[in-house]
C-alpha cells in the first residue's frame, strides 16, 4: 500500500470567502544578532522592527552605468521582447518588466553572486539561499503604470507554494527614485501581520496580474486599517541604493507621470530550507520563470 505524502501545513491561509488576518509565525531575521555579514546589528534589528532596510549606495557609478546599458539592451531587443518572460504596459506596449534576468544575462548574474548581495540575504535570512525570482523593472516616463498594494508573500505562498516567511527581496535602483517618479512605498511593521486576501485564483492568473493585479488585492477597508497602523514610508535615493525588504511587507507604487523614468533590478532570495511545494490556493504552479522550481544555492 501507498501512503500519500503529507501535505505541508498551510499556516497562512488565503485566498478564500473573506479576508484573514493572521499574526506573523516566523522569525524577520533567522540569523543570530551578532551574525557576520554585511549588515550591522543595529542595521539588522531595524529591519526586524521595520521589515526593511536602506543601503544608500550598494553599487558605485561605474557599476550603474553597467548595468543600466544591459537592461537597456535587454529591453531593446526584439528576441527578448518576443520571449514569454517579457511584460509589457497595457496601454503603451512597452515592456514593463523582464523575468529571470539572472539566466537571460550574465551581467545581472554576477550582480546576483555578488558578496554585497547575497550576503545581506544569507545574513536576513539564516542559511545559504536560492533566486526565487528576478526581474528588471522599467518605468519610464508620461504615464508607466504603477503596483497595487500587495504583500509578495500573499502570492508566493499562494500561487508558487511557499511554505514560510523566509524570503526577502532586494529593489536596486539603476535611476534617481525622486519623490515623483511612482517610487516604492512601504507600511512599516506590517510584515508582522499576514492578510489573506477573498476571493479563489483563477487559472494563470499571473498573465493578468503582472499587469494589472486583482487576485490576492486587499480590500480598501484592510489597507486603511494598515495605513492608520503603521504609516506609509516612501523610498527615495540616487541610482546605486538599494531597499531590502521582507517578503510579507505591504507595498506598492504610484504611476509615473513625470519626464522621469524609475529603473530597477528586482532580487528576490528565498531559504533553501524553505523550498517551494505546491501552491497554497492556486490550481496549478505559476511558470518557473516566476517562481523558481531550481534551488541551487547561489554560489
Amino acid at each position: 500500500m501507498t501512503t500519500a505524502p503529507e501535505r505541508t501545513a498551510d499556516l497562512y491561509p488565503t485566498r478564500g470567502a473573506a479576508e484573514v488576518a493572521t499574526p506573523r509565525q516566523d522569525p524577520v531575521v533567522w540569523s543570530a544578532p551578532d551574525a557576520p555579514g554585511p549588515f550591522g546589528s543595529g542595521e539588522l534589528a531595524a529591519y526586524e522592527r521595520d521589515g526593511f532596510a536602506t543601503v544608500e549606495q550598494l553599487i558605485g557609478p561605474d557599476e550603474v552605468l553597467t548595468y543600466r546599458a544591459e537592461l537597456d539592451r535587454l529591453v531593446s531587443d526584439p528576441a527578448i521582447r518576443a520571449d514569454e518572460r517579457s511584460i509589457v504596459e497595457p496601454k503603451s506596449q512597452e515592456i514593463r518588466s523582464v523575468f529571470e534576468v539572472h539566466r537571460i544575462s550574465e551581467v545581472f548574474a554576477e550582480l546576483v553572486r555578488d558578496p554585497r548581495v547575497v550576503g545581506r540575504a544569507r545574513q536576513i535570512l539564516g542559511s545559504d539561499v536560492y533566486v526565487h525570482q528576478s526581474r528588471i523593472n522599467v518605468k519610464p516616463g508620461f504615464g508607466a503604470s504603477g503596483f497595487y498594494w500587495h504583500s509578495d508573500f500573499e502570492t508566493w505562498h499562494a500561487e508558487d507554494g511557499l511554505p514560510r516567511m523566509r524570503a526577502v527581496s532586494v529593489s536596486i535602483a539603476l535611476t534617481e527614485n525622486f519623490d515623483t517618479n511612482g517610487g516604492l512605498m512601504i507600511m512599516p511593521g506590517s510584515h508582522q501581520t499576514f492578510l489573506g486576501c477573498a476571493g479563489e485564483t483563477p487559472k494563470d492568473n499571473y498573465k493578468k496580474s503582472l499587469q494589472m493585479q486583482d487576485a490576492g488585492t486587499p480590500s480598501d477597508e484592510a489597507l486603511t486599517g494598515f495605513a492608520d497602523r503603521h504609516g506609509i514610508k516612501l523610498f527615495t535615493g540616487r541610482a546605486g541604493s538599494a531597499t531590502w525588504f521582507d517578503c510579507n511587507c505591504m507595498h506598492g507604487s504610484g504611476d509615473n507621470i513625470t519626464p522621469y523614468p524609475r529603473s530597477n533590478v528586482f532580487i528576490v532570495f528565498n531559504s533553501v530550507e524553505n523550498t517551494a511545494v505546491e501552491p497554497f490556493a492556486a490550481p496549478v504552479r505559476r511558470p518557473e520563470f516566476i517562481g523558481a522550481r531550481d534551488f541551487t544555492p547561489v554560489r
